[in-house]
């Protein structure tokens, strides 16, 4: 193979592994009928059981409200969520409800983020707790900055809704950073190895 085959067998191999990477939305449970931890908004208060909602978000902002009905359905709707399970609990009310936001964020360490919320959270990058309101509030914006590393890290966000209507989450700026699908994996492994082979050939002609 030519030096520009083997430039061309590169550049092709990667665009298919750029190509087989996950969107980066940002993915969301919630667990109702949980007095503990929608007053309590902490990561420990998460429950390990299988939660009655999940869902997921395109885009790199959170910002839901509630409105007349007051129901999970109806606070999913106002951000532009995507149900993916338990679409029979929409119905629901939102009152003693936790939610769990999970994913990947690229950050600058010094980099501020602002939540505004009704009722209480905790935010969470790699291993930096950014921001950490977590009982019950009226309305409220609370500005804070990360001190971590900068670079991809993982996040949580953690809301709970108690006490009543209104309900509101919101925080912007979070450059999410998507996954690789597992062919993805295998294709980067296949790559390399067709690269080394390659390699291998070109260097024993040349000997």
């Amino acid at each position: 193979m030519t030096r520009l085959g083997l430039r061309v067998l590169v550049g092709a191999l990667a665009g298919l592994l750029v190509g087989a990477t996950a969107n980066a939305d940002i993915t969301g449970s919630i667990w109702e009928s949980d007095p503990t931890g929608a007053s309590d908004a902490t990561p420990g208060n998460v429950p390990g059981t299988t939660p009655n909602v999940t869902f997921d978000i395109p885009g790199t902002a959170i910002n839901f409200t509630s409105g007349g009905s007051y129901t999970i359905g109806e606070f999913l709707s106002s951000g532009g969520a995507t149900v993916l399970t338990g679409a029979s609990e929409l119905g629901n009310t939102l009152d003693n409800t936790i939610f769990n936001f999970t994913g990947t964020v690229s950050v600058t360490s010094g980099e501020t983020f602002t939540a505004g919320h009704d009722d209480g959270l905790t935010f969470i990058i790699g291993g930096d707790t950014v921001i950490s309101t977590p009982g019950p509030t009226g309305f409220a914006s609370t500005t804070e900055t990360y001190t971590g590393p900068t670079g991809n890290e993982p996040y949580q966000l953690v809301y709970g809704e108690c006490c009543g209507s209104p309900a509101a989450l919101e925080i912007s700026g979070l450059a999410l950073v998507g996954t690789p699908e597992p062919s993805a994996v295998v294709l980067g492994f296949t790559m390399m190895l067709l690269v080394g082979l390659v390699a291998r050939k070109r260097f024993a002609k040349a000997a």
